[in-house]
């Protein structure tokens, strides 16, 4: 019988290592066959596999942050941030602190983009009076 015409017996197994060992046969009789006759084959040949992966993993030193971005086809903003700082994609935000036209006080990180620039980022990150960041909060400007 053709294996696409008609049924057949397929068992998985996965090791611990994670390694998918597939068996198929077209009836019982022959997969009792193939797994008495490559049990011990299959065993050492994931056994070897699995080893020489351990030890491939071990001397592959960790790629450094370029080469991931890189490979991403990203690329690396480098600028620390601020106490308390965060950054965008046009560098390190300004912590601004001021007063707002209604008079109430606000805290924030602005983009340092240029003013009217196009790709400026469209939303300042405010911090909320009462949260542990308003006290905590360092201004690179004051309003």
């Amino acid at each position: 019988m053709d294996n696409t015409e008609g049924t057949h017996i397929s068992i998985t197994a996965r090791t611990q290592a994670g390694t998918l060992i597939n068996v198929r046969a077209e009836d019982s009789n022959e997969l009792d066959q193939l797994i008495a006759s490559s049990l011990d084959a299959i065993k050492s040949a994931v056994i070897e596999l699995e080893a020489t992966a351990r030890i491939a993993a071990k001397n592959t030193p960790p790629m450094a942050p370029a080469q991931v971005a890189a490979a991403l086809g990203a690329s690396i903003i480098d600028t620390p941030p601020s106490i308390n700082g965060r950054n965008c994609p046009h560098g390190r935000m300004t912590a601004i602190q001021g007063t707002g036209k209604d008079g109430n006080m606000y805290r924030g990180y602005f983009c340092p983009a240029p003013k009217g620039a196009l790709d400026k980022c469209k939303k300042n990150q405010y911090v909320f009076a009462g949260t542990p960041q308003w006290n905590t909060f360092v201004p690179d400007q004051v309003k």
